[in-house]
């Protein structure tokens, strides 16, 4: 499922493509933010086949091999450690990835060199030479091999990241995020699975899809409010030259204060601070840290909020 990390962010650049669009069309805003969701969700399936692809130039290689009229001794004697892979032999059997990628209709045919670019890559990595000639073998070692595969040489490669920006504009940045989904669904393989392990759905929850859709409308119904608490807040500042992603990421951080009883504040300014440093200017996290604090201080003055439940951690009588 996607994490509420990466479902705040989506709502912070949905939110910024409304203000910039400044239509007012909130059915389309939402419309867009579910896509965006989605596709981000298209990803995490396409990393999963990228491991398959890479076991399938793998093999074509030992084939291609086996056919020259005069193999080499390393030809007739493959290494084929990666592609008998347990992890990715039980992948290629998975009954939700199958269907999943039949009723989407996706597959690596939209880039067909690139997995071709990557396995010449990762043939010199030192994990997979480590992996390929370590004497140590068993499902453990299988499963240690992909997961680093997919958190550390996925993420690190320039030519998968360049090729995912120029498919979906949605995809920006997300690699993190769902290499890390991947890597919780390697953690439900065991030795003895069979085809029916499931993957991750899209939300974790109810709770989860409420979330973001609900922050994301409340934050642009109550924009005005939102934004006349930051302006009381600026010192010495208005509103109107506080940079736009600035202020958006504290709209958010107002609305989901107010919104969400059974989040912490501490929660969600953390939240905020650190979506800052990544999606703002580099002064920024101490800017919007600073506003935040001020802002709070006033809602709970007047008792603009109220929390419950876990959401009353950090919160004093």
């Amino acid at each position: 499922m996607l994490s509420r990390r990466l479902l705040r962010i989506k709502a912070l650049i949905c939110l910024y493509a409304y203000n910039r669009r400044d239509d007012g069309d909130l059915a389309k805003a939402e419309n867009e933010l579910m896509f965006s969701i989605n596709k981000s969700y298209e990803l995490y399936f396409y990393l999963l086949l990228l491991i398959l692809e890479l076991a399938d130039v793998a093999l074509e290689k030992i084939n291609f091999g086996l056919r020259k009229k005069m193999p080499s001794k390393e030809d007739l004697n493959p290494n084929r450690r990666f592609v008998d892979n347990r992890i990715i032999a039980q992948l290629r059997i998975n009954n939700a990835l199958k269907k999943y990628q039949e009723s989407k209709r996706i597959s690596w045919n939209i880039n067909p060199d690139l997995p071709k670019i990557l396995y010449n890559q990762m043939v010199k990595w030192e994990p997979y030479i480590k992996y390929m000639n370590d004497e140590k073998t068993g499902y453990s070692e299988d499963k240690k091999f992909i997961t680093k595969l997919v958190t550390d040489f996925f993420p690190s490669s320039e030519e998968l990241l360049n090729a995912f920006e120029e498919q979906s504009i949605y995809w920006n940045d997300d690699i993190d995020y769902i290499s890390l989904m991947v890597e919780k669904t390697l953690k439900k393989f065991k030795a003895n699975s069979g085809p029916e392990v499931p993957l991750m759905p899209l939300f974790k929850n109810e709770d989860d899809e409420h979330f973001v859709k609900h922050l994301f409308r409340q934050a642009i119904l109550k924009a005005k409010q939102n934004i006349e608490l930051i302006d009381r807040n600026t010192t010495n500042w208005e509103v109107e030259r506080i940079a736009l992603m600035d202020r958006l990421v504290m709209q958010l951080a107002i609305t989901e204060i107010v919104e969400f009883e059974e989040i912490p504040v501490k929660v969600t300014l953390n939240e905020y601070i650190e979506i800052a440093k990544q999606y703002c200017t580099s002064k920024s996290s101490n800017f919007v840290n600073g506003i935040l604090d001020k802002i709070v201080k006033e809602m709970r003055e007047k008792g603009l909020f109220r929390k419950s439940g876990r959401g009353l951690l950090g919160e004093t009588e």
